[in-house]
């Protein structure tokens, strides 16, 4: 079978399955009002009928085949460095901290489109104004390594 609705229809069912299920462990409603459990319950069942009905459909039109969906060439090449970045942030973060592993990743990400020079410089502006807004002001625990930040 190569239609990929098929899939990601069967992928949504599964995850609104769990996350229905997770939902259930927490309390509906609670003495101030709703609780944590209502809107994952809610949006859960929804993306369930929804995913149902895609499921139906998908049946019943044209086969969308995998590589129809996924990019050639240049798009699949920027793809693959997001999900890649993505990973290597995963990986640096516990070890140098958010600033500087968010602004290894920024500059990769950059560097796609800028050159050098303007990607470090953009990369560690954002990563610093990220770090700050929310290390400092607002007081958010980030990982931080042996020397603050």
């Amino acid at each position: 079978m190569k239609n990929i609705s098929v899939y990601m229809a069967v992928f949504f069912l599964l995850f609104s399955g769990v996350m229905f299920w997770e939902s259930l462990s927490m309390s509906y409603y609670s003495e101030y009002g709703p609780g944590p459990g209502l809107l994952p319950l809610w949006v859960s069942g929804i993306i369930f009928v929804l995913s149902a009905v895609y499921l139906v459909t998908a049946f019943k039109k044209d086969i969308i085949s995998f590589a129809r969906v996924l990019p050639k060439g240049e798009g699949l090449v920027n793809v693959l460095v997001c999900m890649g970045s993505l990973v290597l942030f995963m990986v640096l973060v516990p070890f140098t901290g958010f600033l500087i592993g968010s602004t290894i990743t920024l500059f990769i990400l950059f560097s796609r489109g800028y050159k050098w020079y303007w990607s470090l410089g953009f990369s560690a502006s954002v990563a610093f104004i990220i770090f700050w807004v929310f290390g400092v002001l607002l007081q958010v625990p980030l990982p931080v390594n042996d020397l603050g930040w």
